[in-house]
């Protein structure tokens, strides 16, 4: 399986996870409110919800013999992002949002965009990836397995974060949340506006070449 399998929690749109207050922690069976920490297993390639203790006792770097990594919680904007529509075409994303990570025992990088049945895997042209890492030397900077590059085009304009990959599966489930019709309809596209806001707010600038 490719892909952070059985992310079950992660993409069910908010109002789906607001009406779950018996959310536990799937390690010590704790509850847990709707804004916790998040651990990667990488065995099963699938996230687990988890309360702030057990988030601490793994953290960022890994523990459990190196088969749990916490999800961290930084958030990084590329404010000198270089990219132009030649390089999101050789990309061929359907969408104008598309997200990339790197994970253990996969074969390569690893493509997804958000649509209205959730997260579709894409297959991705190297020679795209490697042609946007040139120009942005950051994007290859990313933890495998806990971390991704988020890429969107919106009015003619890139911008481009380095999130937590639980922030991914967010936007997945806001997007198959609000999505009508064949272009998604205009609660969506609002509600995307509204997403990448308020990562704007908690964002740390960095340079493309950092």
């Amino acid at each position: 399986m490719t892909g952070l399998g059985a992310l079950r929690r992660i993409s069910r749109p908010t109002e789906q996870v607001a009406a779950d207050p018996q959310e536990r922690c799937e390690f010590c069976a704790a509850d847990i409110g709707e804004r916790h920490g998040h651990v990667a297993d990488l065995d099963d390639h699938r996230l687990l919800c988890v309360c702030r203790p057990c988030y601490l006792l793994f953290g960022p770097r890994g523990s459990g013999g190196g088969r749990y990594r916490g999800v961290g919680e930084e958030i990084r904007r590329v404010d000198d992002l270089r990219v132009e529509d030649v390089h999101w075409d050789a990309l061929k994303i359907p969408v104008d949002l598309v997200f990339f990570f790197r994970q253990r025992g996969a074969d390569g990088l690893l493509t997804f965009y958000p649509g209205p049945s959730g997260a579709t895997e894409s297959l991705l042209d190297l020679s795209a990836w490697d042609d946007l890492v040139a120009a942005n030397p950051v994007l290859d900077s990313t933890e495998e397995d806990v971390e991704a590059v988020l890429l969107r085009r919106h009015d003619g304009t890139f911008s481009c974060y380095l999130v937590p990959i639980d922030i991914c599966y967010e936007l997945v489930g806001e997007v198959r949340l609000a999505w009508t019709g064949l272009g998604g309809g205009s609660e969506v596209w609002q509600r995307i506006g509204e997403f990448f806001d308020a990562l704007d707010e908690k964002a740390e600038p960095v340079r493309r070449s950092a």
